[in-house]
């Protein structure tokens, strides 16, 4: 596959994800997948604006708060970012190996206050993982 029909597929998700959302604008999957297109897309505003819509619908879903906070370092708000990350991981969220990797937290992971925040929040899940085994 193309980069251009690669495109051209994306354009038409958009475009069938966005007709269901006028038809039903609390559709909790469509708002996900397209809120997903537009970030691979790099509308990055566009895709705040709906996580932020997901987390109304869910306000306690520690994934809606993990990409809100992606969506909030996409657009270069840190002190957002770092809040969000803060309460999804207090919701539940505990995949830490990829809030490393992954590309979208880049301008968060850059954060001396984050980096204070994940240090300490991680040597917390390792040290309670030995007591566990």
């Amino acid at each position: 596959m193309t980069k251009k029909s690669k495109i051209e597929d994306m354009d038409f998700e958009i475009q069938f994800y966005e007709g269901i959302i006028k038809k039903k604008s609390d559709f909790f999957a469509a708002l996900s997948a397209l809120g997903d297109l537009y970030t691979k897309k790099g509308q990055y505003e566009k895709g705040l604006e709906l996580d932020l819509r997901l987390t109304q619908l869910r306000p306690e879903d520690p994934i809606v708060l993990y990409n809100l906070a992606c969506s909030y370092s996409l657009v270069n708000d840190t002190n957002l970012a770092l809040r969000t990350i803060k309460k999804a991981i207090n919701c539940g969220y505990d995949d830490f190996d990829f809030i490393e990797q992954d590309k979208d937290l880049h301008n968060l992971q850059q954060d001396s206050r984050f980096k204070r925040y994940f240090a300490r929040i991680k040597n917390k899940k390792n040290v309670s993982s030995e007591e566990t085994d």
